[in-house]
């Protein structure tokens, strides 16, 4: 599946990072999705996004948040709708949208924020916005020391990719 296809199930992968810009949300796209954007031939299913947790930029998410039906993701049939102060934590959100799956997270692997991680992403031109991506090297980086196995699995394709990166 291409980003901007829409799967049986509904995703739309380009949809959701388009609301989320088109609402003026301040994150940068972490996880396989900035992976892919920068070349990296692996699929992802979802959106993970690291935001500036300010309560500005949290009121921002949280109305695409709610114009996107989102619901909290889990593995029984409960429904749990976010909350607006859930998003001003370093905690991870999981949800549901009507576009497809949205992780937003407040900080990721020991404790890096938006602000921690801002000096290592790149800005890329998509649909005619400012798009901020974590650079590869960082990405490698953070897979390196993860101990989750789909992280420890994706992290040959990463290493790759970043070489071939910096070959050509």
């Amino acid at each position: 599946m291409r980003i901007g296809d829409k799967d049986a199930t509904g995703v739309n992968l380009i949809a959701l990072l388009e609301g989320l810009l088109q609402a003026g949300v301040e994150f940068i796209l972490v996880g396989g999705l900035a992976a892919v954007v920068q070349g990296a031939p692996v699929t992802t299913l979802d959106v993970d996004i690291l935001h500036l947790r300010s309560p500005e930029n949290v009121a921002k998410l949280y109305g695409f948040i709610q114009s996107a039906a989102a619901i909290q993701r889990r593995p029984d049939d409960k429904v749990i709708l976010p909350r607006e102060e859930d998003f001003l934590g370093a905690g991870h959100n999981l949800l549901s949208t009507r576009l497809g799956p949205l992780d937003v997270l407040g900080a990721i692997e020991a404790g890096q924020t938006y602000e921690t991680l801002l000096a290592h992403s790149v800005e890329i031109e998509f649909r005619g916005y400012k798009l901020r991506v974590l650079d590869l090297d960082t990405l490698v980086r953070l897979k390196r020391a993860s101990q989750d196995p789909k992280d420890r699995q994706r992290l040959p394709v990463l290493e790759e990719t970043l070489r071939q990166s910096k070959k050509g």
